[in-house]
């Protein structure tokens, strides 16, 4: 074998076209390069594309010999073949069979299943995925839009901070609005008393012009239906928002006012389970009415999956204040999304533009699709985004392959994968070549709707403040409860995270796809996972240094149409220098990061990842958007320095 060299590069357009993810129906053309030796050039050749298709066997597809430029050499030779993928929505995962003689070699994925060049195996290796879908449109508005998430109760009071409720019984209410929130819990870790602030929807109306001047465009608020916790993932009555939070009239007013600011309110959907103190379940009978914890004869009693009734169910997690429904059950489709008066129906009508799912991998791809075909009735720009951790193209939940990218489900799901990839390149523990690769598995894997629409975020409410995270603080596993309450970073750790949000942010907000804010990181909010992930927005006390630079690089995104749609590609140099190019026919951007804390120059550093004449560098006349008084030269008239944990932000106008 190591006298054979084989190249397949799915990355390039030499080996793969048309590049990435693929319509129903459309053909594609793939090759395979060959440098023989005098030991095996004698011998016939042949080479094989096999194929595994959804529901089907096994293919193999002979492949045919080619003229090609490209030849290095008598002992080169470029097989090819042309394949048409299947007219049905899937997933398709190709390897190359080659016969050299009586001998039989396999060239398939690398080992990293990352795409691109592969590598040559004597047995079956892992295959090359192609994501095949049915094409569709998400709406503009939200492709091309920011996004800001909002913890309701912690973000802004309005004038009556408790609205028309004094909280539940045994909750607690803070009423100095800078308190670190706390859990009062029992001895077996559940919540024995909740604790409030008092941030509420009138309290966003009143903060609106802030989110106006910061560039949002998209409000993502976690769940605002009544509930006992004050994360509303344990719904009590998805028709009532909760009276902590205002009424239905008060998130109509919040609709109105943000939509004339031309901001759009997307709402979140728990739909894989409900509160046990619900309605639906009313385990302890707070309603007057036969929760299905009550009564088998309970409306809701179908619902819910008892094991030993009434007393053991399935719930969510293990949590059994979150029992789990049965998606599927009728009636549960019915009043999630299925009637005229449904839950989704309902609050579209009263404004909402759509819905973030929450744990959308523990909901029945049939559900996800009917949900979403009862959005585009309501509305036909409403969206609908997905909670998936994982790459999203080939996510396997419970042992089923998921098919949120197909073109039939989601628009767009959170993008935790590249945040994943930022973080490790920021922090060290990839260097630039893991980290482009990466991104290309990604940006490959996915449909380009799906990659230009999906939820870019780097902070949520279920992380470890982006701060604190880049600022190294100690793992909070070696900590106990009141360190973690207490920690803060100390001045130069702060300065380091600091530095480090302005490379994160500018990849993000420069990067395809919607950059999401989580309210307070743009105000230097630190804190370690839940509650003190959860703190409230430090209004007058925001840390100036970094809110300015967040509302620079939103208004950059806002200015620069090339950074919102234009093409994408990816290449780094070196250990510690990632970047990307944004292009369109009028418009050039480089980005360049330097994660190191060192200076790097350009010298003799070849850019990989993308053919070196790809890369621009004759950039005279660019400005570096970052430090616009900056004198840029390319190669051939001086130098680009990039300092240590600096970025650049190169534009020309072609």
């Amino acid at each position: 074998m190591d006298k054979l060299k084989v190249c397949h590069n799915s990355h390039r357009d030499e080996y793969r076209d048309p590049f990435g993810a693929v319509p129903c129906g459309e053909t594609l053309r793939l090759r395979l390069k060959l440098e023989l030796n005098e030991d095996n050039s004698n011998n016939q050749v042949k080479c094989y594309l096999r194929l595994w298709e959804k529901n089907s066997h096994e293919r193999l597809l002979p492949m045919g010999e080619i003229d090609c430029h490209e030849k290095s050499g008598p002992m080169t030779r470029f097989y090819e073949v042309q394949y048409r993928v299947p007219k049905e929505p899937g997933l398709v995962w190709y390897y190359f069979k080659i016969v050299i003689g009586e001998r039989v070699f396999y060239y398939g994925n690398n080992e990293d299943l990352l795409g691109g060049e592969g590598a040559l195996y004597e047995g079956e290796p892992p295959g090359y995925q192609i994501t095949v879908y049915v094409p569709w449109h998400v709406p503009r508005w939200y492709r091309e839009g920011i996004m800001y998430q909002i913890f309701v109760d912690r973000f802004h009071r309005g004038e009556d901070s408790l609205g028309e409720s004094k909280g539940e019984k045994g909750s607690l209410y803070h009423l100095d609005w800078y308190d670190t929130p706390f859990y009062i819990r029992e001895k077996d870790n559940s919540i024995r008393r909740w604790t409030f602030f008092g941030g509420n929807l009138r309290g966003i109306i009143k903060k609106l012009d802030y989110l106006k001047g910061l560039g949002v465009s998209i409000i993502y608020l976690n769940p605002i239906f009544k509930a006992r916790s004050n994360h509303k993932y344990d719904t009590g009555d998805y028709m009532t928002i909760d009276p902590m939070f205002g009424n239905q009239q008060i998130f109509r007013e919040l609709v109105l006012e943000a939509k004339n600011r031309g901001i759009h309110i997307i709402l979140d959907g728990v739909f894989s389970h409900t509160g046990a103190y619900s309605i639906y379940f009313n385990k302890d009978g707070t309603y007057p009415g036969l929760g299905a914890c009550q009564s088998k004869d309970s409306p809701y009693y179908s619902w819910y999956k008892f094991e030993d009734y009434p007393d053991k169910y399935e719930s969510w997690w293990g949590i059994e204040t979150m029992p789990n429904v049965d998606e599927m059950e009728p009636s549960y489709r019915e009043f999630i999304y299925g009637g005229e008066k449904s839950v989704v129906r309902h609050w579209m009508r009263m404004g909402a533009k759509g819905w973030r799912l929450d744990v959308a991998d523990e909901l029945p791809d049939e559900f996800i699709k009917e949900l979403r075909s009862a959005v585009k009735e309501v509305d036909d720009e409403g969206i609908l985004l997905g909670e998936v951790w994982e790459d999203a193209s080939n996510k396997v939940s419970y042992g089923q392959l998921r098919e949120y990218l197909l073109g039939e489900e989601l628009d767009s799901t959170t993008n935790y994968p590249l945040r994943r990839i930022w973080l490790d390149f920021i922090l060290g523990r990839i260097n630039a070549d893991a980290t482009h690769r990466r991104v290309m598995a990604l940006y490959e894997n996915y449909p380009r709707e799906s990659f230009y629409s999906a939820m870019n975020l780097i902070g949520s409410h279920d992380s470890i403040r982006i701060l604190t995270r880049l600022g190294e603080a100690p793992p909070e596993e070696g900590l106990e409860e009141g360190e973690r309450e207490e920690y803060r970073l100390d001045r130069d750790a702060r300065k380091l995270g600091i530095k480090r949000i302005r490379l994160i942010t500018l990849m993000q907000f420069f990067f395809p796809g919607v950059p999401c804010i989580y309210y307070g990181d743009e105000a230097g909010l630190e804190g370690y996972s839940d509650p003190y992930n959860r703190g409230t927005y430090p209004w007058g006390r925001e840390d100036t240094d970094i809110l300015d630079w967040y509302v620079k690089i939103t208004g950059f995104r806002q200015q620069y149409g090339v950074i919102r749609d234009g093409d994408f590609k990816s290449f780094y140099l070196g250990e510690d220098i990632y970047g990307f190019i944004r292009e369109n026919s009028r418009d050039r951007i480089i980005v360049l990061i330097n994660r190191s804390p060192h200076d790097w120059w350009e010298g003799e550093f070849i850019p990989r990842g993308i053919e070196v004449e790809d890369i621009p560098w004759g950039m005279e006349g660019a400005i570096d958007l970052i430090n616009p008084d900056k004198m840029i030269e390319g190669r051939g008239g001086g130098l680009l320095r990039l300092e240590p944990l600096g970025a650049m932000a190169l534009y020309m106008n072609k």
